[in-house]
């Protein structure tokens, strides 16, 4: 176990020696006056943690790079929409495909390992898509084809980087760990596009792939200082890229027989599906909202993520995670459902940043349940299951949205969309109640269901 220093700094960064062990138990005397009030920082105190985290950080604003340049120079080649809009499916299916695959080699290979080499995988690509670039092909096949194996490579990294986070601190200072990094990957979706804006009107779409892989590059410098994390679950002796289909059925199959786990997918399905909202932003620009708005609204959520995070200090002591995550579900739905109605450009940013938020304390609290009631030899495979949940309901919502808005106004698709969540999340707290009433283990001692 870790042995502390008078100043609360871990002495000794090997979180356990036993793999899947917890360090020690955080010091309530350690926790700031303001802990309540500003954001909870307690995890920086851990080497390991500040590693993965500046890693998260260098790579989430590349990725965010990426995605705008891809589109950008899809964009100049075909001035279509609907070829940038195409080019999301070529990064969705891998991303669903080996994010699930990816889940399963977390659980049967050291995870740092499998963390260092995606990375540099990924790096590559980056690359390639500035050699294409600036040798002017011209081919949209060929970005499209590297865009895939970019997001292979980045979905087979990411559920490791999620299920390390349990090996690495105390439990009672995982929900504002996941605080933390739900915040970091807002600041990052506001921050990567402004970036890569910068450097393609200035500088060229090549420089902004260049520019993700330096930063890829420097993120692998904070991963090679992460400890060894050997495999958790048992291949029987056969090589973990054999049993990876295998594995990941029988991560299916441990979900089936787990509700409770199974809800926070479900529960993030419904708010996505039925409160994503950017499919009408341009519609409600256009006519709505008035020139220069855009722009706006697609910040509006991560603006809201990011100050919530900022004041997010009191996310650490909620000893109610289960009803939390209803009534902050709840909230996000409400707030759609308002911005439906509203007229006035800062009325709307108001109910957008109010649904981020929402959905702030939401995501830090499922995934803080996620990582504490499943195994450590499930960890990846229920990871994976979360990050194509996560990537696919805001597509699903897209088609939804996309289509009630045409069928009748985007008014109506919101506003159905925002009072369905409410609906659904009072039906979910009165008949599932043990989502409603669970609690962490440092709320009662155990954790109760």
């Amino acid at each position: 176990m870790t042995e502390e220093s008078t100043t609360g700094e871990p002495a000794n960064d090997q979180p356990a020696a036993e793999h899947g062990a917890n360090v020690r138990a955080a010091s309530p005397a350690k926790v700031s006056r303001f802990s309540r009030v500003t954001m909870d920082t307690r995890p920086f105190k851990y080497r390991q943690f500040r590693l993965i985290f500046w890693g998260n950080i260098l790579t989430q604003v590349g990725a965010q790079m990426t995605i705008v340049a891809v589109a950008a120079q899809v964009f100049a080649l075909t001035n279509s929409s609907a070829m940038v809009g195409y080019t999301s499916l070529w990064v969705l299916v891998p991303l669903i495909v080996f994010g699930l695959l990816g889940g399963a080699l977390a659980d049967t290979v050291d995870r740092r390992k499998l963390v260092i080499v995606a990375t540099v995988l990924t790096a590559i690509t980056s690359v390639l898509l500035y050699l294409q670039a600036i040798l002017e092909l011209n081919n949209v096949w060929i970005i499209w084809v590297l865009a895939a194996v970019q997001s292979a490579a980045a979905a087979m990294y990411r559920p490791a980087r999620s299920a390390m986070l349990p090996r690495l601190i105390p439990e009672e200072l995982i929900p504002a760990a996941n605080t933390i990094s739900s915040s970091t990957m807002s600041g990052a979706m506001i921050i990567g596009p402004l970036i890569a804006g910068f450097i393609v009107d200035f500088a060229g779409v090549n420089w902004a792939y260049l520019a993700e892989a330096g930063l890829l590059l420097l993120a692998l410098l904070s991963l090679v200082g992460l400890i060894p994390m050997p495999a958790s679950a048992d291949t029987g002796g056969k090589h973990p890229f054999v049993t990876a289909f295998s594995d990941t059925i029988a991560g299916f199959r441990y979900l089936r027989t787990q509700p409770l786990l199974s809800m926070q997918y479900v529960v993030d399905l419904i708010a996505m599906v039925f409160g994503w909202p950017l499919a009408v932003f341009p519609a409600l620009a256009d006519g709505r909202f008035g020139d220069g708005s855009l722009g706006w609204l697609y910040a509006g959520a991560s603006i809201g993520a990011v100050l919530a995070g900022l004041f997010s200090g009191w996310i650490s002591h909620i000893k109610r995670h289960g009803a939390t995550i209803i009534i902050s579900v709840a909230i996000w739905g409400t707030a759609i459902a308002v911005f439906a109605f509203t007229q006035d450009l800062v009325l709307g940013l108001i109910c957008l940043a109010a649904a981020g938020a929402a959905d702030l304390v939401s995501a830090s609290l499922r995934m803080t349940m996620l990582q504490v009631l499943t195994p450590d030899e499930m960890r990846g495979r229920m990871q994976g299951v979360f990050m194509v949940v996560v990537a696919g309901g805001p597509r699903l919502g897209d088609v939804r949205l996309g289509i009630m808005a045409s069928m009748f106004t985007p008014t109506v698709a919101l506003a159905s969309g925002g009072a369905i969540i409410v609906l659904l999340m009072v039906v979910i707290a009165l008949t599932f109640g043990a989502l409603w009433r669970y609690r962490p283990r440092g709320a009662s001692g155990t954790a109760t269901t």
